[in-house]
């Protein structure tokens, strides 16, 4: 069984002083990598020594140190993301240097527990996976299926496309619950319904 992922609800910060260095974490949900990137610009400082990050998103991942020696600042970040089993989250940890240096162990325990401070106080969500379906349904059969669609939680109707004969229907499913479903869409219109599961 695939242990329960959570995301964040909103974009959390948390900031500490260590040694007269500040540090501010910043985090957020993003959705892929081209989001993450802008997340990470848009809550970088240009004026701070360091803008250390990590992300997320399903298997991929990546982090960087920001000029920090090789080590001690993105991968702890990333340790705190996936030490609360977060997914599709960025966080981006900036540095002001105060003068005093803090050594790797120092740096590793800064970042990532910054990072780690500012996920745990954050408001989480279950990550919900997806799969997507096309259903075909005739015209006598569309204000019925789009009903069904719209009542079920977690169902998006990606497009909606008319042809001669009806409309044919991109849906993300919970991927629990999507066989009882697309199940349900064929009892509802008697087997009219051509449901495709794609994956």
């Amino acid at each position: 069984m695939k242990p329960t992922l959570f995301t964040l609800q909103r974009i959390e910060t948390s900031a500490q002083e260590i040694k007269k260095s500040r540090f501010r974490a910043v985090a957020g949900t993003v959705a892929n990598e081209q989001a993450a990137k802008e997340f990470i610009a848009v809550h970088s400082d240009a004026g701070a020594n360091h803008n250390c990050w990590a992300w997320r998103v399903g298997q991929a991942y990546r982090f960087n140190d920001d000029g920090e020696p090789s080590g001690t600042a993105g991968k702890p970040i990333l340790q705190a993301i996936d030490g609360q089993a977060l997914d599709n989250v960025a966080v981006v940890v900036t540095r002001w240097f105060g003068g005093i240096l803090l050594g790797s162990g120092g740096l590793m325990r800064a970042y990532g527990g910054t990072a780690a401070t500012c996920l745990r106080t954050a408001d989480k969500a279950v990550v919900v996976a997806l799969t997507s379906a096309r259903i075909f349904a005739v015209f006598s059969d569309l204000a019925r299926l789009r009903g069904r669609l719209t009542a079920a939680p977690d169902v998006t109707i990606e497009t909606e496309r008319f042809t001669e004969d009806g409309a044919e229907f991109e849906v993300l499913l919970p991927v629990d619950e999507a066989d009882a479903i697309l199940r349900a869409i064929t009892d509802l219109t008697s087997g009219r319904a051509v449901v495709t599961h794609l994956g």
